[in-house]
């Protein structure tokens, strides 16, 4: 005969399900201990919007008017509200809010193939299987996972993600109980819901309700009472399940309580509601978000940000997808900066590499006629920080006549790590393990760009 009462172990199952691989309990018990300590805790976040595929700096933030047609290509600049700070003309709203945002012109790595360039970009590690999509080294989402366990609020997850794994990046070494709760749904659908806030069958076969987490909450409310093995918890356990009986979590997913005023702004497509729930998630108390703008869900066939020539045209694409890519950033940029977020939340927008300065005209395996394209170029990239409490406004480095590499304020994407786990109150020297379990530090060069401090 079924049962309607919860058990203890129901409770602790769904709390690991909920954060990640820790108990609700264990995450209690770490915030105490660190409160004992002294410890202090910074309440702050980072939204990682991940363009893969790797954007063209020579057609979004890095132009170069003066090179010839073959560098260059069909796009223009144009002015924005920072002086100096041109930018592409299919990005005319990003020139409206420049002044709250930087670009790094001079970031570079060494690894021109998707899998090893994320990886490089995301560990700090020189990946030593190039074409692995999994990372060989602990990436930025896990680590920022493993080193804030119980350190932030235990009613939301520490790190959410569209997906389980940016291709090239992952875990490594700290296993699975760190990889983000995933949210793989696209929030611009009407009937947009969380699926990883139903149970596991395992567990629901141990449960009455069957059907989602939030259910389960209600029902661990209405047994509450009744429960023995609820009333002998000890004082941690209570409050986990105080914390997992909560709404906070189910109601930062629930995208139905914006309004279209606040909606409309950023597109009504997949890349723009994935980063207005990504503002909705460091609200709310997320540490961590990593959204990837990939196909947005439009017609047009928009893919990633792979454009060689044999994929499709350079220019029909920069038209169709920068004006999609405009509106969903320089809105998250905006609503950070309204809502009084700009001090909390670091806005990361980037690739794993830029893409070729130089044009490579190819037949295209569709069309079956010569087309423009630019292909994997680690050596000249260009990322959108905001927020973080930093000085925005700036443009930070620049490349040659040609966009070919750093010619001012050289960087290196561990500058860029150091900076991020600095914004997090995170030791970057900290130790974590390797894939064979020796334990290496987060990084292992680096420092946090002063001008973003």
């Amino acid at each position: 005969m079924k049962t309607n009462r919860l058990n203890r172990r129901a409770f602790i199952e769904a709390g690991s399900l909920l954060l990640g691989g820790l108990t609700l309990p264990d995450l209690l018990k770490k915030r105490a201990e660190a409160q004992q300590q002294g410890k202090a805790t910074k309440d702050t976040s980072v939204i990682l919007i991940w363009l893969q595929g790797g954007p063209s700096h020579m057609d979004t933030y890095d132009l170069k008017p003066d090179a010839p047609l073959e560098y260059r290509g069909d796009v223009s600049p144009i002015s924005t509200v920072v002086p100096g700070m041109d930018i592409c003309e299919h990005l005319p709203r990003h020139a409206e809010v420049a002044d709250r945002f930087n670009i790094i012109r001079s970031i570079s790595h060494g690894f021109a193939n998707h899998a090893a360039g994320a990886g490089r970009f995301l560990s700090g590690y020189n990946p030593f299987r190039l074409l692995d999509p999994l990372a060989q080294y602990p990436c930025l989402g896990p680590v920022v996972s493993k080193m804030l366990h119980g350190e932030r609020d235990p009613s939301v997850p520490v790190y959410v993600a569209d997906s389980a794994n940016v291709y090239g990046g992952g875990a490594a070494g700290l296993g699975s109980a760190y990889l983000p709760f995933v949210v793989g749904a696209d929030p611009n659908q009407p009937n947009f819901k969380v699926n990883n806030l139903s149970l596991t069958a395992d567990l629901r076969n141990r449960l009455d309700d069957r059907v989602s987490l939030l259910k389960a909450m209600d029902k661990a409310k209405r047994s509450i009472d009744v429960s023995a093995d609820i009333a002998n918890l000890d004082h941690f356990n209570t409050q986990a399940i105080d914390l997992l009986t909560s709404e906070r979590a189910v109601n930062a997913f629930d995208m139905s309580q914006e309004d279209d005023a606040t909606r409309d702004p950023y597109g009504r497509h997949k890349w723009g509601q994935r980063a207005l729930l990504a503002r909705r998630l460091v609200e709310a108390g997320v540490s961590f978000v990593t959204m990837q703008m990939q196909n947005p869900g439009l017609p047009g066939g928009i893919g990633n940000w792979d454009i060689h020539a044999v994929y499709g045209h350079l220019f029909d694409d920069n038209r169709a997808r920068l004006p999609v890519f405009d509106a969903a950033v320089a809105a998250l940029v905006e609503d950070l900066y309204e809502r009084g977020l700009d001090e909390k939340v670091m806005l990361i927008v980037s690739g794993e590499f830029g893409r070729t300065p130089r044009i490579n005209p190819q037949k295209g395996t569709q069309s079956k006629v010569m087309q423009p394209g630019r292909d994997h170029y680690p050596a000249a990239m260009s990322v959108l920080v905001a927020g973080g409490g930093m000085q925005t406004g700036q443009v930070i480095g620049s490349t040659n006549e040609k966009g070919e590499h750093p010619q001012d304020r050289p960087l290196d994407p561990n500058d860029l790590l150091a900076t991020i786990y600095t914004h997090l109150g995170i030791d970057y020297s900290e130790m974590v393990p390797n894939l064979s379990g020796r334990p290496v530090p987060l990084i292992p060069y680096g420092t946090p760009i002063k001008e973003l401090l």
